[in-house]
Formats: C-alpha cells, sequence, structure tokens
C-alpha cells in the first residue's frame, strides 16, 4: 500500500542553528527553502524543518534515525564527539549513535547496509501516542507489521515503509521522547486505497486532488502522495 517515505518534517523555532547542524554538521543537502521551512535531502526521502506557522506543523521531540554506511561509523562517532554530547547502543551487530539537534529532536546514526557516502537515508520515526491499541489499528490498517511488541506494553515497532516505533508518554534510549504533531509523507502505489483503509479511523480526511492528508487519532498527519509523483 504504502511503498516509501517521502518525508518527515520537524518543527523549530529558529531555523538558523537547526539548518546549521544539519547542513553543516550532518552534511546533508539543502534542496529548498523558503521563510519558514527549509528542505533536506536525506537519501531518496526530504527532512523538512519548518516554523510553527501554520498547519500540519512539524514535529516537536521527535526520535528519528538517519541511515549511514557501516564502514563510516567510527568516522562519525569522532567528527560529532568533538563538538556533541554522544551516546551509543548495539542491536546485534550494528550500531548507533544518539545525539540531539538544536530543537531538542533526538538524532540516531545507524549503522546500515546503506552505499553512502554520508547519510543515506531515513529508517526509523517514533512517535508519541496517547492510547497504543488504538494507534496500532490505524497503522496496521496502512500495511505497517508488528515486529516487536514492548515488556510492558507500552511501545510497539512497526515495519513498513520505515520502521516506526510507537510509544505511549515515556523516556527511550538517550532519553528520547516521541513526536508529538509529527508529519509524515509516504508515497503509495493507490492512495485512494490507503485513505478509505483508515477513513474510519483518523480525526480528519483530505483531497488536494491526487493526494490524501489523514490526521491520525494523536494528532499526526500523514500525507499520501502518488508514487509516480516522488
Amino acid at each position: 500500500m504504502l511503498t516509501a517515505l517521502s518525508h518527515l518534517a520537524l518543527e523549530a523555532k529558529h531555523l538558523a542553528p537547526v539548518r546549521e547542524f544539519y547542513e553543516d554538521t550532518l552534511d546533508l543537502d539543502v534542496v529548498d527553502e523558503r521563510d519558514e521551512e527549509v528542505t533536506f535531502a536525506a537519501g531518496e526521502s526530504r527532512l523538512v524543518v519548518r516554523r510553527p506557522s501554520g498547519v500540519p506543523r512539524g514535529g516537536l521531540h521527535t526520535h528519528f534515525a538517519f541511515s549511514i554506511p557501516d564502514a563510516e561509523y567510527d568516522d562519525w562517532w569522532d567528527r560529532l564527539a568533538a563538538t556533541h554530547e554522544l551516546e551509543e547502543h548495539t542491536f546485534g551487530s550494528a550500531s548507533s549513535l544518539y545525539c540531539y539537534d538544536p530543537a531538542g529532536n533526538c538524532v540516531e546514526l545507524g549503522q546500515s547496509e546503506v552505499e553512502g557516502p554520508g547519510i543515506d537515508g531515513i529508517f526509523e520515526v517514533v512517535l508519541e501516542v496517547a492510547d497504543l491499541d488504538r494507534a496500532l489499528e490505524f497503522y496496521e490498517a496502512l500495511g505497517f507489521s508488528v515486529v516487536d511488541l514492548g515488556t510492558d506494553r507500552r511501545r510497539v515497532r512497526l515495519s513498513g515503509p520505515v520502521d516506526l516505533e510507537l510509544w505511549e508518554p515515556q523516556l527511550g534510549l538517550a532519553d528520547a521522547r516521541g513526536g508529538v504533531h509529527v508529519d509524515l509523507g509516504f508515497t503509495a502505489s493507490d492512495v485512494d486505497a490507503a485513505v478509505e483503509a483508515v477513513a474510519d479511523r483518523a480525526c480528519r480526511v483530505q483531497r488536494r486532488g491526487e493526494v490524501g492528508v489523514v490526521r491520525d487519532p494523536d494528532g499526526h498527519v500523514v500525507t499520501i502522495t502518488p508514487e509516480r509523483d516522488r
């Protein structure tokens, strides 16, 4: 149903320091810039940072993860450790480093099977939800599937075009929190089918030509675009 993550949007009161972090510190290319937002290329996805000047807003205190080539991990650690407080966690044979951007988002750089060089995609986004079962039903209807349930049933990890974690309010690794009013964009092979699958669970459904915009039960905005427009 959903085929790829097209964008993730974050909110920042002040764009300049956040732009410097992603452009200069993390070497992301700026692909679009407006008065109230700046967009970076992150592999095939786009990272958007915007001021709170309209709807949808970007996400606050969002934890998300970038993919980096396995062989670059030590270089990234050395580079970021010079100016940022880092935390490390290992998952099987892969390691991830965690730091914070100037807007308070927890940014993970994880070893992945990507070509690079540098950041080559977004592989995980964490959303804060009030009711885990309700949120799970919504994202399963969009085609995500459960790969891990937390032992206390307050978090769940889903697999799809991007790994999606749903957390009831809590602190995770590196004291990260799930994002609130996160703006996510996906491509789909059939926009109508994707919108219809969640229409009865959504707080709001809009159509903008061929694009569907759905607000989930926790206020996260999911924009669904025809795959050919990506």
